[in-house]
């Protein structure tokens, strides 16, 4: 994943600090990303979220909201209605860019925020709530004995998140005004509602509002025990997996043609994790599986080892060739099932010493239909046919050069 520092104009004339995530590989659709309240674009959940899309070939885009994070402006002069103007206008600086947002994706009141403004942005076409307010004003139960001094006196400081933010009368006076309900029944894109049952900073009856009064194409996806602020890596990842898997029915994620000399494309391999062994695995644009290393390796075991692959590359390669065979010899085979394992023996005749080893796979081949023995012998023998077979029991060139 590569990002860029960039800044644009907000809605009173103050820069915007922002990071836009881009895939290693094809470039397949844009996303906006709209952080929780008094956060910023950095917080964890913004970065894991937007570092997963990005490795689906989802570029993200996050910012911090006026007079926050790194953003110029003073936060008390700001407003939920500033708020959704500088979305939009994050949005048309993506589409000055030749990238205009198909997805739309706020956190708390940012989810809020995303589904008013997602009307004024024609090239969306599906939004995400993530531990959304139904209504706006529910923010300001967080103000405590601070509200009436700021009613009073125009504006205060509130404890919020172990630090003190200013909050103006303006911003009170207007989500108190807002109602969102208009906003979502007319929303007209596809919306996805995710919402953790545990949540006590925003109720879950707050995703019950939202889905009710919504209309289809709609979504609700529960993040079970995750905290308001989606903290575990665990659950960011899962997030992100489930709504790039649910864009991809709504935007357009047509890959670019393969480069020359490729014809089934590249496999693209990118750390998910520099701390860890965990990558993110993109065959094309379609196709994305987690590897990493078991617990005992250093790993966190969210995906298969490398010689994992190697084993289900044989086992698939093994159980297809079989099938291709048995159907055009048109022979009664109801089904085929491989095991595969793999570990390193001793090559006692090895030309390089007998203490050398060598990789050793194993494979229990299944097999079941009306079969008689002649024909299950042949089938045995087609296994060791299998191309990946003939690979691994072959020599093969590996070349590799660094990129400039």
């Amino acid at each position: 994943m590569v990002t860029e520092r960039i800044t644009f104009t907000g809605h009173g004339g103050d820069e915007l600090a922002a990071r836009l995530d881009l895939p290693d590989g094809p470039h397949l659709a844009t996303a906006l990303f709209a952080h929780c309240f008094t956060c910023s674009k950095d917080i964890a959940a913004a970065r894991r979220i937007a570092g997963r899309l990005a490795g689906m070939g989802i570029a993200v885009l996050r910012f911090d909201f006026t007079g926050l994070g790194h953003s110029q402006g003073e936060f008390a002069n700001t407003s939920f209605s500033s708020n959704v103007q500088d979305l939009v206008a994050a949005a048309q600086y993506l589409q000055d860019r030749g990238m205009a947002p198909g997805l739309l994706i706020g956190h708390s009141l940012g989810g809020a925020a995303v589904l008013r403004a997602a009307g004024s942005m024609e090239p969306v076409k599906a939004v995400v709530t993530i531990g959304a307010p139904f209504d706006p004003e529910h923010v300001t139960h967080n103000f405590g004995d601070a509200l009436e001094k700021i009613c009073a006196e125009g504006e205060a400081d509130v404890m919020l998140g172990g630090r003190a933010v200013t909050i103006g009368r303006d911003f009170v006076e207007d989500v108190s005004a807002e109602n969102l309900g208009p906003a979502i029944r007319n929303l007209k894109r596809a919306l996805l509602v995710m919402h953790a049952p545990l949540d006590s900073t925003v109720g879950i009856e707050n995703a019950t509002r939202i889905f009710l009064a919504a209309r289809h194409p709609k979504s609700f996806v529960t993040l079970d025990d995750a905290d308001h602020l989606i903290s575990r890596p665990e659950d960011a990842e899962y997030a992100a997996e489930v709504i790039a898997s649910w864009a991809s029915r709504y935007l357009d994620m047509r890959p670019p043609a393969p480069p020359p000399g490729a014809p089934e494309g590249i496999v693209r391999i990118s750390e998910a994790d520099p701390e860890g062994f965990l990558q993110d695995v993109n065959a094309g644009p379609w196709h994305h599986v987690l590897a990493d290393e078991p617990e005992a390796y250093g790993g966190t075991n969210r995906g298969m080892s490398p010689y994992g692959f190697l084993a289900a590359g044989l086992g698939a390669c093994t159980s297809m060739t079989i099938r291709m065979y048995a159907r055009r010899k048109k022979w009664p085979l109801e089904s085929v099932s491989v095991d595969v394992c793999h570990g390193k023996v001793h090559a006692q005749d090895a030309a390089n010493g007998a203490n050398a080893k060598v990789d050793k796979f194993v494979r229990v081949i299944r097999l079941t239909g009306d079969l008689d023995a002649e024909q299950r012998q042949r089938l045995l023998e087609i296994a060791d046919k299998c191309p990946v077979h003939k690979t691994l029991t072959h020599s093969s060139l590996v070349t590799t050069r660094l990129e400039p």
